[in-house]
């Protein structure tokens, strides 16, 4: 059972708790609200909508307090497995939305209003229900895909990181326990949170964590608030053993002017970090930054310095998103020769590691 720890009381020191009503009055939302039976109790008609956190640019300045103090419960309404193709067969429904991290290129603020503190979904019992019907309707997996060669992968945490919320409520032990149990289906989570607790839950295999990985120097000034790269590092070999499947996301690749030398070294700290049964089944994704126009206005107020790395427009090209806002990514040719770059120098430094795909 999740309990407040050392580690999460520095992520976590919950003082005002929004909730659903109908959220609070299942035994999820209970068992959050007995953990910080201290904090003030604030009912709201809905998780979506409460003025002090999201799309209130002013809170731009309380950007970590936000994080850190405020939680909310809510019910999960909409209960679909979306398709996805790459890292997943299927992105599962949530059972948490936002973070009590600060990534400076996060993209879930981008969807739900500035800060976005961790929104705890409580009505788990139908998450699981739906899918556990959905695996099953899925029957065998008929061929190899990028995603796994034999299960179907379900993506858990597509809005959140499972470490992080797995310190808030028992919604991750009891996903990973359910998948356990399902020999045609995996979850999948990635992570920049090492959280130690995970360990005891026995997943047998059919969970995969997904630790994120950038060079320690990017890392310290963009992975706000998260576990430190060689933390994250010296976790690898005791999820294998505690029969996790350890992949590594190598994201986002940031280009800047000496980025190759930085990731040939981090490269060569995850092969002395890693013993042969971990690099046996380690495998990797690539992936290159995007940011977005908002987001760099917004970080500009917390944290500029973090854009002097993410909003470099000479080496960047725009793209209208489907929302209307505006991404930004490394251009077109540019961006094309950086992956080979990067792939070469995987290849050169660390051979065991197979990429499943870089984008």
């Amino acid at each position: 059972m999740a309990h407040v720890t050392q580690q999460s009381r520095q992520l976590l020191d919950v003082t005002r708790i929004y909730y659903e009503p109908a959220a609070a009055e299942l035994p999820r939302g209970r068992q959050v609200l007995e953990r910080w039976p201290d904090a003030t109790l604030v009912p709201v008609e809905s998780h979506w909508r409460i003025p002090e956190l999201h799309g209130d640019e002013t809170n731009v300045d309380r950007w970590v307090r936000i994080k850190r103090e405020a939680l909310v419960l809510g019910i999960k309404k909409s209960l679909t497995a979306k398709p996805n193709g790459r890292s997943a067969d299927f992105i599962a429904p949530s059972t948490a939305n936002g973070c009590a991290m600060a990534c400076a290129y996060c993209y879930v603020p981008r969807r739900k209003g500035y800060s976005n503190p961790i929104t705890v979904f409580t009505n788990i019992e139908q998450i699981t229900g739906y899918l556990e019907r959905h695996v099953h309707r899925q029957g065998v997996k008929p061929e190899p895909n990028q995603c796994d060669p034999a299960s179907w992968v379900y993506d858990l945490g597509e809005n959140s990181d499972c470490s992080v919320d797995a310190e808030v409520s028992d919604n991750v032990d009891d996903l990973i326990a359910l998948f356990r149990g399902l020999p045609t289906a995996k979850a999948s989570f990635a992570t920049k949170h090492v959280n130690r607790r995970l360990l005891t839950l026995d997943p047998q295999g059919r969970t995969r964590v997904r630790f994120s990985l950038m060079p320690a120097r990017v890392a310290k000034l963009l992975d706000v608030r998260t576990s430190p790269v060689p933390e994250r590092l010296g976790a690898l070999d005791d999820f294998v053993a505690a029969g996790y499947e350890v992949h590594v996301n190598l994201s986002p690749v940031v280009v800047h002017e000496d980025w190759l030398p930085v990731w040939a070294a981090l490269l060569d700290e995850l092969g002395d970090a890693t013993n042969d049964a971990t690099k046996a089944q380690l495998q990797a994704e690539v992936i290159f930054l995007t940011h977005e126009e908002n987001l760099h206005r917004v970080n500009l107020g917390w944290h500029p310095k973090a854009e002097d790395l993410l909003w470099r427009p000479a080496m960047q090209e725009t793209k209208r998103s489907q929302n209307g806002g505006v991404n930004v990514r490394y251009r077109t040719g540019d961006k094309g020769r950086y992956v080979q770059q990067l792939l070469a120098l995987i290849e050169e430094r660390a051979p065991y590691l197979r990429v499943r795909y870089a984008f």
